[in-house]
């Protein structure tokens, strides 16, 4: 058969465009689409984070832009960024229990690992290396993916790691201002949402793992006095309030609310009270307006990634679809637009940092697992699941 030039042109055009519906039908509909981006992002960050020679992840890709901290360089990532790379890899097993992702990752956290008193508790900074100080929400993100995982596999030794962190918060606590933990080990400047609504999580965690009623009382009382003092009019949550003078920090980001709204949901599953779905509910609202109504992420990827965590907990409760569809905007357009030719996303200042990588993989992990359960296409209100044989 001859085909002229003509004719050539038009059947690569139809191919192309053939090609290019079938990548926008992916895009659109699910059909494994975020799992897709999510391997290959996993990938990326292996490539260019992680330094097969030490064993560790780097904070940054340029070696230009790692930090010194009192006179020393810190090459390697703050455990922060680890705390991002444990959940992503709790969502991975989740859809894929032989992955085996969180024990490796584990074991690096652990040379981050102070057993110093008060209580034993993870530095922010490798321990052989200049270590640096102790943050209660570091040691609150562990805590939180352990208690995730306890409740998938019943793994003792996640329970205990629980049982460690929520100790090692615990000594942060004390009754300044009425209540409520410190942002960090050894500064009584602040406490923060930060501290305060991840340790309700690990505290409620803790209870419906173990019944031991000290933990719900533990997890309602910081819970009050963290919505008391630091809940904004909008129902979403400020920063921080300082101890010198009880004045509020107002900042307003995703992670704080996050993290109490899904407080609000796990003390609905525990008490059965409707109050606190009713508020989860209104929060999911106003947060969904703040956050997401221009259909770009407005902070870092890891924020979003604790506050999608309330909104895939919510989809136990509220079957409206506009919470997962309005982040659902967001993420679509930095996967469109923020990616560069490494498959890694990049800021005004470039390539970003480990911790956002972290959590962009937490999200796309979930959204593997909703696109697996969920028909993302549907335009009425309601969520619907999809039909598995």
């Amino acid at each position: 058969m001859i085909i002229n030039k003509n004719g050539l042109l038009l059947v690569l055009f139809l191919i192309f465009f053939s090609n290019f519906l079938s990548a926008q039908k992916d895009f659109k509909n699910g059909n494994g689409f975020y799992k897709k981006e999510r391997q290959s992002l996993q990938a990326s960050i292996h490539k260019n984070f992680y330094d097969k020679a030490s064993g560790y992840y780097v904070v940054v890709v340029d070696p230009a832009k790692r930090e010194k901290k009192n006179g020393y360089l810190r090459e390697y990532t703050y455990i922060w960024s680890l705390c991002a790379l444990y959940q992503a890899a709790n969502e991975i097993e989740k859809l894929e229990p032989k992955a085996k992702l969180m024990a490796p990752l584990l074991k690096i956290m652990y040379d981050y690992f102070k057993p110093a008193p008060p209580k034993p508790g993870f530095s922010d900074y490798i321990m052989k290396l200049k270590p640096g100080e102790r943050y209660y929400d570091d040691n609150e993100w562990i805590g939180i993916t352990a208690l995730d995982a306890y409740s998938r596999t019943k793994q003792k030794s996640d329970l205990e790691l629980g049982k460690l962190i929520y100790d090692f918060i615990m000594s942060g606590y004390d009754q300044t201002l009425g209540g409520g933990i410190y942002w960090k080990e050894g500064s009584a400047s602040s406490k923060n949402t930060c501290s305060n609504g991840p340790g309700v999580l690990v505290a409620l965690q803790l209870y419906q793992a173990t019944k031991n009623k000290a933990y719900l009382d533990t997890a309602i009382k910081i819970f009050n006095w963290t919505k008391e003092k630091l809940q904004a009019p909008s129902t979403l949550y400020y920063d921080n309030i300082r101890t010198k003078d009880g004045s509020i920090s107002k900042p307003v980001l995703s992670y704080n609310t996050g993290t109490m709204l899904q407080a609000n949901i796990y003390l609905y599953e525990i008490t059965g009270d409707k109050k606190y779905l009713q508020e989860a509910n209104v929060m999911a609202d106003s947060s969904l307006s703040f956050f997401y109504a221009h259909d770009k992420f407005r902070d870092g990827f890891w924020f979003n990634a604790v506050l999608l965590r309330a909104y895939q907990h919510l989809l136990k409760y509220n079957s409206d679809k506009k919470y997962i569809l309005g982040f659902k905007k967001c993420l679509d357009d930095a996967l469109k637009n923020n990616k560069n030719e490494d498959g890694l996303f990049v800021g005004k200042e470039g390539v970003q940092s480990l911790v956002e990588h972290g959590g962009m993989l937490e999200i796309l992990a979930r959204y593997a697992w909703i696109e697996n359960k969920y028909n993302l296409s549907e335009p009425n209100s309601s969520l619907s699941t999809v039909s598995k044989k």
